[in-house]
């Protein structure tokens, strides 16, 4: 196919290309080859999986955080404390697909070699789609489960309120399937995550209603209520908006939020969000606690795939709700996006387009023509 087709809608380019083309932005930005790649890789995966808003749409805001100074290129963790089954890492506000790399290799190893580990990551620059590091384990055979926290960003108001107090907080687990694809659950804890309302801000895929709350405590989908009356052009500042986003299943998801804040943020080290001084100066880090679970420390490893193949047919042998429907267990969403995505290419509105290609621009980087 082309590099770029022009839709009615979007804009088409192939993975490739993009991949290319990212790394290249990268580069030329101060990352060195190997972490520009990881970089380029690790958003056109979220791309292609049907996650944009972890996608090359946060490539004019990656730019722009490193040339500021609040987030460093070509960083290596480092450790705060380690025994065999668990580390307190230092991500030093390195990029985040490099540096969950790091965390989760690491814990891969421990768990590898004692059965179980936890690893306790803290101020990692944004570590993208959560799901890269429960596929990563999976892939070693391991079950994970990951929980994060985003310090110095406060997007979400807690149920009750209309306020924002929390980050979007994701949640991640991780069930291996050997010869087969892994079962990823990954979800934000807030209603949308903050990538979702600036795909929609773009002119992409809309909010889900009532997913947002306004100053006035009204349930919208605008994410002009995030974002404010400013210009979708350039890097959209999420922290300028009079509104907020919501948690999803009121109650559910506030609670699980605060759950994340305190283990991955209080605990790993990284810190729970709190007021923050100077919304220019902030830096933005994401925690992580990471558990690795080896399962032949439980049982034999083709008993358990066996069991969650039998429940996976089970669940999926429901009664569609909708006529024409289908009952979809975790990440399989993802797994049919990734397939259509290979023959049709990545969509991405004009407006993010037009974004990421001024980021290049300004780089003197050339966009797939």
């Amino acid at each position: 196919m082309e590099h770029i087709l022009h839709t009615n809608t979007n804009v088409l380019l192939a993975p490739e290309a993009l991949i290319t083309y990212v790394t290249e932005i990268f580069k030329t930005a101060g990352c060195s080859a190997k972490e520009a790649a990881c970089i380029a890789n690790r958003l056109t995966g979220a791309n292609m999986r049907g996650h944009d808003s972890h996608g090359v749409i946060r490539v004019p805001r990656y730019v722009d955080a490193l040339q500021k100074g609040l987030v460093n290129a070509d960083q290596t963790v480092d450790v705060v404390t380690e025994n065999d089954v668990m580390a307190v890492l230092d991500g030093k506000f390195g990029f985040g697909q490099s540096i969950g790399e790091q965390a989760v290799d690491k814990g891969i190893a421990k768990a590898k070699a004692h059965g179980i580990s936890i690893i306790a990551l803290r101020n990692s620059g944004h570590v993208g789609r959560i799901g890269d590091w429960a596929e990563r384990a999976a892939e070693a055979g391991l079950v994970s489960i990951h929980m994060v926290n985003v310090k110095n960003s406060l997007l979400v108001a807690p149920f009750g309120g209309r306020d924002r107090r929390m980050s979007t907080s994701p949640f991640c687990a991780g069930i291996p399937m050997p010869g087969e694809t892994p079962v990823i659950l990954d979800f934000a804890t807030s209603a949308a995550a903050e990538g979702k309302a600036m795909v929609a801000l773009s002119g992409g895929k809309p909010l889900p209603e009532g997913s947002m709350i306004t100053k006035d405590g009204m349930l919208s989908n605008d994410p002009v209520h995030l974002y404010g009356e400013q210009s979708v052009a350039g890097n959209p500042n999420p922290n300028i908006g009079p509104g907020a986003l919501r948690t999803f299943g009121d109650h559910k998801g506030s609670g699980m939020n605060f759950l994340m804040e305190i283990l991955a943020g209080a605990l790993t080290g990284t810190g729970a969000n709190a007021p923050i001084p100077d919304l220019n100066v902030r830096k933005v880090g994401n925690g992580m606690l990471s558990i690795y679970m080896s399962v032949e420390i439980f049982r034999s490893a083709d008993e358990f795939a066996s069991e969650v193949r039998n429940y996976i047919e089970f669940v999926k042998s429901s009664r569609p709700a909708e006529v024409g429907g289908e009952v979809l267990v975790p990440g399989e969403k993802e797994l049919q996006t990734m397939n259509e995505r290979n023959i049709s290419g990545l969509p991405l509105s004009p407006n993010a387009w037009a974004n990421i290609q001024a980021c290049g621009d300004r780089l003197g980087v050339k966009a797939p023509a």
